[in-house]
């Protein structure tokens, strides 16, 4: 399976953007796994956002997202969503999302088939 990451831009601070992340080939071959959203700022390290199964309900979220950051799932468009709100100077990374094999207490192990990132950056 592949990954694309769009939706990225400039958005001010307070304001909101919707990520999308699209999967390409096989993706009966995730339909147990999840999908989720990471991203990495300049100078640091990478960190979970969100992610979503991508059969059943089940979400998982990032201490960055939580109250803010809702994720979804189309199924028949192959897309996962991030919807971002009350956007802040800190969210400025490239976002990226992958397929999640494992899940334990709410933390993402195991990524792989990463996607090319989109930049987002928060302008003040």
């Amino acid at each position: 399976v592949q990954l694309q990451a769009s939706g990225g831009g400039v958005a001010q601070a307070g304001g909101s953007l919707r990520l999308s992340c699209a999967a390409s080939g096989r993706t009966s071959s995730i339909s147990s796994y999840a999908v989720g959203w990471f991203r990495q700022a300049p100078g640091k390290e990478r960190e979970f956002v969100a992610a979503v199964r991508w059969s059943g309900i089940s979400a998982y979220y990032g201490d960055c997202a939580k109250g803010r950051f809702t994720i979804s799932r189309d199924n028949a468009l192959n897309t996962v969503y991030l919807q971002m709100t009350g956007l802040e100077r800190e969210d400025t990374a490239v976002y990226s999302c992958a397929v999640v094999p494992t899940i334990i207490d709410g933390r993402p192990y195991g990524m792989n088939s990463w996607g090319k990132g989109t930049q987002v950056t928060v302008s003040s």
